[in-house]
């Protein structure tokens, strides 16, 4: 039997089925190169008879590139994230009324076809044109606000905290072992012996009694700690380094001001009356206004009953992520974004990898944070990390847990849904039943059954037990 010639499809029918494929969505776009110095924008050719054109980044030629851009029709921009010199750029052309995406580098260089002499302005135009690129997730402006405060607000954080441990270098170079008898020498009875010691006052006892009542240390092992070497230039060392760490302690309250009165602006989805008051102790590091009555008053839900989560760190994940839930199709979009989902690495139906992928995201840290608090725990979610641990390690069963903190905060603000605990018995009875439950189905496909022991003296020998 003679083999049957196969029929080509008519060039129409090819060309109509290609050109579906390969069909231009964005028929307006344009693609901007980010630079430090010059931006270079490309736009269809049909639109202007200089389709390729640069502008330097000062602000006068960035309304001309505005301008141009709206004066030829473009309603769609992309570009690349680069550094930070896009964000000029990207908030002109959003105040212009353009559709602004901003696209991560990596996804650009992944799609293949690029040529050599094609600028890359050119190649991100094209790419736009025919809809392969993808925006991030930039939050409304409302919500940048309050984010651009609170990384300030770490910056600071961070600054004092490197004048702290330069206080406690120049005490241990006198001999001054205050670490040794206080937790926290940035706490009420260091920073008052050490205010006490640039004042003039060297003799132990003395110092000792501005122990505070709560320190665990007695005043006779402080004032064996406070006999100490006392030289000009470390002292001179520890005067600027607590006259630093006080402007530093300034401006975090100048800060923690402009914060308390952004978040006054936002829309009300709670009534703070009905909000009973918190349990949990005031983290030092948080903001000295009521954080939870805002939180509350802003999303209508206490984010704080979840196990882990003190009001400071929903204000740093809610600061990145905003409010509106609906920027995600679900929690595992979220818990993606965030970088806490397992990777997806398979090729021919065999898992590659599950790793988790690297990401600098500040609402990722936090909750990873979140988790680790969780380890001592008596909550459900405790009990969860501690059987994570036990199976997987700590560095895994952090992912996990702050994965399933990240789907009840999601939870909680899509839905408007309270959380409950149910305590770690809770949990650990319903591990015991799932446990007993893969058991028994398991004996059960190998022919055989379960008898409890209690009543296996009991059961009659019928058949196989185990």
């Amino acid at each position: 039997m003679k083999n049957k010639k196969r029929i080509q499809p008519s060039a129409d029918k090819a060309r109509k089925r290609v050109s579906k494929h390969l069909e231009q969505i964005n028929l307006y776009a344009a693609g901007i190169d980010i630079g430090s110095q010059m931006h270079y924008i490309a736009v269809p050719a049909e639109l202007d008879d200089q389709p390729v054109r640069s502008y330097s980044c000062f602000t006068g030629d960035l309304k001309k590139m505005a301008d141009w851009l709206v004066e030829i029709g473009i309603n769609t921009v992309a570009m690349e994230s680069t550094g930070i010199y896009w964000i000029p750029a990207y908030e002109l052309l959003e105040e212009y009324g353009l559709e602004v995406l901003l696209v991560n580098a990596r996804h650009v260089k992944n799609v293949s076809g690029r040529k050599s002499d094609v600028l890359d302005c050119q190649w991100l135009q094209q790419l736009h044109t025919y809809g392969l690129l993808q925006g991030a997730f930039r939050p409304p402006e409302q919500i940048t606000s309050l984010r651009a405060y609170m990384r300030q607000r770490e910056t600071l954080k961070r600054y004092a905290g490197s004048h702290i441990q330069h206080m406690q270098k120049a005490l241990r170079q006198m001999n001054l072992l205050l670490d040794n008898v206080v937790n926290d020498i940035s706490g009420k009875t260091g920073m008052t012996i050490i205010r006490a010691i640039l004042s003039g006052e060297r003799d132990p006892d003395k110092l000792a009694v501005y122990r505070d009542g709560r320190c665990k240390k007695s005043k006779e092992e402080i004032s064996q700690s406070l006999h100490g070497h006392y030289r000009d230039e470390y002292l001179f060392s520890l005067k600027q380094s607590m006259q630093l760490y006080d402007v530093y302690q300034d401006q975090i309250q100048a800060c923690d001001i402009e914060i308390e009165k952004l978040l006054g602006e936002f829309d009300s989805k709670g009534d703070v009356n009905s909000l009973p008051p918190s349990k949990e102790k005031k983290s030092n590091s948080a903001p000295a206004f009521d954080v939870r009555s805002e939180l509350f008053r802003m999303t209508g839900v206490d984010l704080t009953k979840i196990d882990g989560i003190s009001e400071f760190t929903a204000l740093k994940v809610l600061s990145e992520t905003g409010t509106d839930m609906s920027r995600w199709k679900s929690a595992k979009h979220f818990s993606s974004w965030l970088g806490l989902s397992p990777g997806t690495n398979v090729s021919g139906g065999k898992i590659l990898s599950k790793k988790t992928k690297r990401t600098a995201n500040r609402a990722s840290s936090a909750l990873r944070m979140s988790a680790f608090a969780l380890s001592n725990s008596k909550s459900a979610l405790g009990a969860y990390y501690r059987r994570m641990r036990s199976r997987h390690g700590s560095p895994k069963a952090i992912t996990a847990t702050a994965h399933k903190l990240a789907r009840l905060i999601y939870s909680m603000l899509k839905n408007g849904t309270e959380y409950v605990d149910q305590g770690q018995d809770y949990y650990e009875r319903e591990y015991q039943d799932r446990v007993l439950k893969n058991l028994k189905r398991r004996v059960a496909e190998m022919g055989f059954k379960m008898i409890p022991a209690k009543n296996q003296e009991n059961a009659s020998l019928d058949g196989a037990t185990c």
